[in-house]
């Protein structure tokens, strides 16, 4: 699935604020928190918190859940794995290729 410029945009636009960061790294820790246990780590007003969560599943990162009265948030990984596959993955391949040849060539020389 090829993902369109805007998607990537707004990924990476999400991405750039530490908040939302925070707020991605609180749902990897917990996932399916309410907007009240989201707030109680974040100095930021429940609205602060609200519009970052919009904008992270805006972005795909953040699925909501209603259950009930509460609204449950979830981490969604997908696209932070695309990210990877993309712009880190490729860049990997080559290094951890040099570094098994110069493995290789230690071993050698030890010989």
């Amino acid at each position: 699935m090829a993902e369109r410029p805007a998607d990537t945009d707004l990924l990476f636009r999400a991405l750039a604020d530490p908040s939302r960061r925070k707020l991605l790294d609180l749902l990897h820790a917990h996932d399916g928190q309410t907007l009240s246990e989201l707030c109680e780590h974040l100095e930021m007003t429940r609205q602060g918190v609200t519009q970052h969560l919009v904008l992270l599943e805006a972005a795909n990162l953040v699925v909501s859940v209603r259950s009930g009265r509460e609204k449950l948030h979830f981490l969604n990984p997908v696209p932070l794995q695309e990210i990877y596959e993309r712009w880190i993955a490729k860049f990997e391949k080559p290094r951890l290729k040099a570094l098994s040849n110069l493995k290789r060539r230690l071993e050698k020389g030890n010989d």
